[in-house]
């Protein structure tokens, strides 16, 4: 099977959805299918190209699974929604045409969403071959962007949404992360649905010492760390880690650290002014987060009142394979809270507040035991449910169906 991939992101990039498209495309290689992929240069980190990657507007290489044409991203600070958009949408015209032209005879076009406009670059090129259009929604926008005042226009609200229902409605399939997202795109397209959820390299993430490099480097040794990690951003309450840290001085080797970056961060550290117990710490490379997650002792997931029910963090399972336990602070019965419960690995409480969050983590710090065990059984549930091999595995098997109706 010959498959076209159009992704915002993908390796060596360090975004999350390109860590997820570049071990699928990685594992179908390995299944013996061609690929060709259709992305962004690397800017994710600093949220512009990353040194040597500059100079050229398209950059093509060779895998011993196909191809990778890489395109310029034009970056743009995340806070100015009118560049980014004309950003996603330069992006994507040169991504449309390099996918359009291309001579790969593909069988399937698979593109990712966000940004949505890539569903229209996805569409156009499997049109033009006559092929099958599958759909991915990493976040369904632009519903996350409205709950969390990103975008406020009713014009642009309207334009998106109906960006959204036009790109849907053209999918063969449209794969989602979670139930919920499944019911949210449901109400909004006639087309075929399917729950593929997001994994872990289990060989990647592996459980190791909590005393480690990272640690000593940033003087967290023989302290008990509770831990963010990852982009801070609008749809994250990242301050009620502030706030829990202000409640819990009277703990005095526990400490809370952000490790990451984005366009929340000033205020994160606005609100932890004059706290000795909290550090903001920047973003790793890539390689170097399974060290950085192993050096929690607790991980805490905030995802603000609504948004849980559109977005399904894939760091989730990064920290549940290094067998560290999870405070969830999002929605009642959504996939988050659902996965960390289910899997005895940790605590879901209600988002936006830090009360509840501050009773879990007390719970947790006060025992050793509790916390070693929630590591162990969040692990073994990754292994039984969420790897990269079962994914390729059914996003190869939505393909053929396809190919085979």
């Amino acid at each position: 099977m010959k498959i076209q991939v159009l992704c915002p992101h993908f390796e060596p990039d360090s975004a999350p959805t390109g860590e997820f498209m570049s071990a699928i495309v990685n594992h179908l290689g390995a299944m013996g299918h061609e690929l060709h992929v259709v992305t962004a240069l690397p800017w994710y980190r600093e949220h512009a190209v990353e040194e040597g990657w500059g100079g050229r507007l398209t950059r093509t290489e060779r895998r011993e699974w196909g191809e990778i044409t890489r395109v310029h991203p034009f970056p743009t600070d995340k806070t100015n929604i009118a560049a980014r958009a004309a950003a996603f949408a330069g992006f994507t015209a040169i991504g449309l045409g390099t996918a359009v032209i291309d001579r790969f005879d593909a069988d399937i076009v698979f593109a990712m969403s966000p940004p949505l406009s890539l569903g229209v670059a996805g569409w156009l090129a499997a049109k033009r071959r006559g092929v099958p259009f599958v759909f991915n929604i990493q976040d369904v926008f632009p519903d996350v962007a409205i709950e969390t005042g990103t975008i406020s226009s009713p014009r642009v609200i309207r334009v998106t949404k109906a960006l959204e229902k036009f790109v849907y409605d053209r999918a063969d399939v449209v794969t989602v992360l979670s139930e919920e997202m499944q019911r949210n795109v449901e109400n909004k397209t006639s087309s075929a649905t399917r729950i593929i959820p997001n994994f872990v390299d289990i060989s990647t993430y592996e459980p190791q010492p909590l005393e480690n490099s990272y640690r000593a480097e940033y003087g967290l040794e023989g302290k008990r760390v509770v831990m963010y990690c990852g982009n801070v951003g609008f749809s994250q309450s990242i301050e009620l880690l502030a706030d829990a840290a202000r409640e819990m001085t009277d703990l005095e080797d526990v400490v809370f650290v952000v490790n990451g970056g984005g366009s929340a961060i000033g205020e994160v550290r606005r609100r932890a002014e004059g706290l000795d117990n909290f550090r903001v710490i920047p973003y790793q490379p890539v390689e170097r987060v399974p060290e950085v997650l192993a050096a929690a002792d607790i991980h805490v997931i905030p995802l603000r009142r609504g948004l849980a029910w559109s977005s399904v963090p894939s760091k989730l399972y990064k920290i549940l394979a290094v067998e560290r336990p999870v405070v969830a602070s999002v929605d009642e019965g959504t996939e988050v809270g659902r996965v960390v419960i289910e899997a005895g690995a940790g605590r879901s409480v209600a988002p936006d507040d830090s009360a509840p969050l501050v009773d879990a983590l007390r719970e947790l710090l006060a025992s050793n035991d509790v916390r070693r065990n929630m590591g162990l059984s969040g692990r073994a549930w990754v292994e039984r449910w969420v790897t990269p091999q079962r994914a390729a595995e059914d996003y190869a098997s939505v393909f053929e169906d396809l190919l085979n109706s």
